[in-house]
């Protein structure tokens, strides 16, 4: 599956924030070159080629080649934050909406799992201030999940001793979903959220754990 038919959130239209259409076309091959070369061993001409365009026509959208690495990251950071940051807010229990900020985070890492491997994996690719601003939209996303779980533990929900480790292990368990997911496998991706979500609920010592999807 090419990165054009993932989404970057789960919209019919990926990446219909960056206009116009030929910036678009540029940051969609960048994802995929990104993602099969690795940001350092891909070049502006390898990004222009697979968009069917000149590497002169490239500079017109993006000035370097960090620049639409730094885009693609703070789109993608700032998709991922507001899928957590809604599960959050929404009503009901702790367990609930821990469940379902899992769930919807594993979900959008398996179904755009060529954008996901390229903004959680490529951070130390940006220059200073590029990173500095991703590290703080990370920093937010595991402000709204450590949220959920301080809230679980205050009503006691949850049985956490360690609640910045236990949010670390929750994260990255979700992240690494980019990796391994084949959409040829056995699984789809709801199947993953669901299963996902069950193993955080038991890592949290939620009461009634695996009942929470259900």
């Amino acid at each position: 599956m090419s990165t054009a038919e993932e989404t970057a959130g789960g919209e019919a239209q990926p990446w219909g924030e960056v206009t116009p259409d030929a910036a678009r076309r540029l940051l969609l091959a960048a994802v995929e070159a990104f993602a099969e070369r690795g940001y350092h061993a891909t070049t502006t001409r390898d990004i222009a080629g697979r968009a069917g365009m000149s590497p002169a026509a490239l500079y017109i959208h993006y000035k370097t080649k960090e620049e639409l690495l730094h885009r693609i990251s703070r789109i993608g950071h700032e998709k991922a934050l507001d899928i957590l940051r809604t599960a959050a807010r929404e009503e009901g229990t702790a367990t609930a909406r821990l469940a379902e900020a899992v769930s919807s985070f594993v979900r959008w890492h398996a179904r755009g799992r060529t954008t996901a491997r390229v903004v959680q994996y490529e951070l130390d690719s940006l220059g200073p201030d590029a990173r500095a601003e991703i590290v703080g939209l990370r920093r937010q996303v595991d402000a709204e999940v450590r949220g959920i779980i301080e809230d679980g533990v205050r009503s006691g929900e949850f049985d956490v001793p360690d609640v910045p480790g236990t949010t670390l292990a929750v994260l990255s368990l979700c992240i690494d979903v980019a990796r391994w997911f084949n959409v040829n496998g056995p699984r789809t991706p709801e199947e993953v959220g669901a299963l996902y979500a069950d193993l955080v609920l038991r890592m949290v010592g939620a009461k009634g754990a695996g009942s929470a999807q259900r």
